[in-house]
């Protein structure tokens, strides 16, 4: 696997985490936390600036969806491995 690939698994975990922590700390609640992940989602996918295939596309949204199921599995107390929430999202689209 492409170093970058692992390091970019990393980051996404870690940001998952970051993500658990600010939602436990009451920085923000859940659904802010939700809102601001699906605002990211939305100027992703509404940027036409730039002529994407709709593999890119999907590229791109990949770290934000798996942040959004993070933040729905610690809703629910469940910890995933990065493999889940690949699967996860590969259902999604």
């Amino acid at each position: 696997m492409n170093t970058a690939n692992l390091q970019l698994k990393g980051l996404i975990m870690a940001m998952a985490s970051i993500c658990d922590a600010i939602v436990e700390k009451e920085l923000l609640t859940s659904q802010e936390l939700n809102a601001a992940l699906s605002n990211a989602k939305k100027a992703i996918e509404d940027d036409d600036d730039h002529e994407l295939s709709d593999a890119n596309r999907a590229a791109i949204l990949f770290p934000i969806r798996v942040l959004q199921l993070a933040e729905e599995a610690g809703r629910k107390g469940e910890r995933l491995t990065f493999s889940d929430y690949a699967k996860l999202v590969g259902k999604m689209t």
